[in-house]
């Protein structure tokens, strides 16, 4: 996700482009069919992820995974840029959240000891309690729109496949600003 006012993402973007394409300049079918696929499947969970618990628990999906993310961390806390990029948020996006769940009771920010800049969300008490309620949700919306659809075989392949993916996604996107 390109941050604002990052241009060495766009310098690294670039660079990508320049790289010759295998077969030619456009994606075959199956190429297309393997990336349309993805990004309809990303769109069409997250979009039904977020909208149960948005419904269900007043707690969009972002959210969510803010709250995931502090819960499975040591001491229950991240600092911001480091929670930024496990969301996929730009930093500003994840400080416009972090306010909302700060609002609303859910982390508390604590300032860095070690760097006067930084800081950590940690989260509360009550965040604990309405990422318990959405979790089902979570849970039992992840296992009948996506795990039940495929076998074991096919939840390694994929687990296998997004391993190799990632880090050049994840490099490609992250400029360290």
């Amino acid at each position: 996700m390109a941050r604002s006012g990052c241009s060495c993402n766009h310098a690294r973007i670039s660079s990508l482009s320049n790289v010759p394409a295998a077969a030619g300049e456009i994606l075959d079918e199956r190429e297309l069919k393997a990336w349309r696929g993805l990004m309809r499947v990303h769109a069409s969970l997250t979009k039904a992820l977020d909208t149960e618990l948005d419904t269900q628990h007043r707690l969009p999906l972002t959210s969510y995974e803010v709250l995931k993310y502090l819960a499975d961390a040591e001491g229950e806390k991240m600092r911001m840029c480091d929670l930024a990029a496990s969301v996929v948020l730009s930093r500003s996006g994840l400080t416009r959240l972090v306010d909302r769940l700060e609002r609303d009771g859910l982390l508390v920010r604590e300032s860095c000891a070690s760097d006067a800049r930084g800081a950590f969300a940690k989260l509360t008490s009550e965040g604990h309690e309405k990422l318990a309620a959405a979790r089902a949700t979570h849970l039992a919306l992840v296992r009948a729109l996506f795990l039940e659809h495929l076998t074991e075989g096919e939840l390694d392949v994929l687990g296998d496949v997004w391993a190799r993916v990632l880090p050049g996604a994840t490099a490609a996107a992250d400029c360290g600003c």
